[in-house]
């Protein structure tokens, strides 16, 4: 190999560098360990940690993930990611395709509640850090928070579970639960709860913490930066996802669209649009 062939071939292998991966002829180690010795032995939670931090997990906190991510698999054919999927079914896409689809529907909107509510804790935690009392703290970044981002604040109330989203309860109590065996410190669960206390006192009635809240906490108390609360809420819902787009295809039918055609108030016969 000439000088300049070896220059070559050391850019070529600099060009897609990563710490994630070592892969060979007869060998593949992630985050170097060999697959061979996690197929069988490591769970989906662990192994998104491993993926993502590059080390294992104590079972405490592959626990607390794994419940997070559990928690938000599905949420109906009213949720525009599993609708816009099921659309998808009926348009002669693969299952590939409806997935896509659906998991694109996560934006701000829908889906991303979770990332811009650990934004705000973890903006309301620096503000602890830096000296301000808890409900100073609070105070200040949900002021900041509205200046900025309007009056909505993430991970509170619900548009559809009222009073309560009943996923959040059992989530919240996860985390207290593992705050009392020291696997988490319990911080970002206080300051998600003073946050609703305080959102609830300026409305003038209680409000509910909802799932984006309560996955929220749990990210927070994990470690994960807040755009992986979205990646992970991403990873959750393709499941929600693919069953239901598989359920569509089974069922089958043609372009489905928001409602029956019989239900439109103006029904223009034949054309797939």
């Amino acid at each position: 190999m000439t000088q300049q062939q070896e220059a070559c071939s050391e850019r070529v292998r600099g060009w897609w560098r990563t710490a994630i991966i070592d892969m060979a002829p007869g060998r593949i180690a992630l985050r170097g360990r060999p697959v061979e010795e996690l197929i069988g032995n490591v769970g989906l939670a662990e192994m998104i940690w491993l993926m993502l931090r590059g080390q294992m997990p104590q079972p405490g906190q592959a626990a607390l993930l794994e419940a997070a991510l559990v928690a938000a698999v599905d949420h109906g054919p009213q949720a525009p990611s599993i609708a816009a999927a099921r659309m998808a079914a009926t348009c002669g896409v693969g299952l590939n395709n409806a997935i896509a689809t659906g998991v694109n529907m996560l934006g701000d909107v829908h889906g991303g509640a979770g990332e811009q509510c650990a934004e705000l804790l973890n903006d309301i935690a620096a503000r602890i850090d830096a000296g301000a009392p808890l409900g100073r703290a609070v105070e200040e970044g949900l002021s900041d928070w509205r200046a900025r981002r309007g009056r909505i604040v993430p991970g509170y109330g619900h548009r559809f579970h009222k009073p309560v989203d009943p996923r959040a309860p059992r989530l919240m109590a996860l985390v207290r639960a593992a705050a009392a065996e020291g696997t988490v410190s319990g911080r970002f669960a206080d300051i998600g709860e003073a946050v609703q206390a305080s959102v609830g006192r300026a409305r003038g009635a209680p409000i509910a913490m909802n799932i984006d809240g309560a996955t929220a906490v749990i990210f927070c108390e994990l470690g994960f930066a807040p755009p992986l609360a979205r990646g992970l809420f991403c990873l959750s819902r393709s499941v929600g996802i693919l069953a239901h787009a598989w359920e569509q295809m089974c069922q089958g039918g043609r372009n489905k669209g928001p409602m029956p055609p019989e239900c439109l108030p103006l029904h223009e016969e034949g054309g797939t649009g």
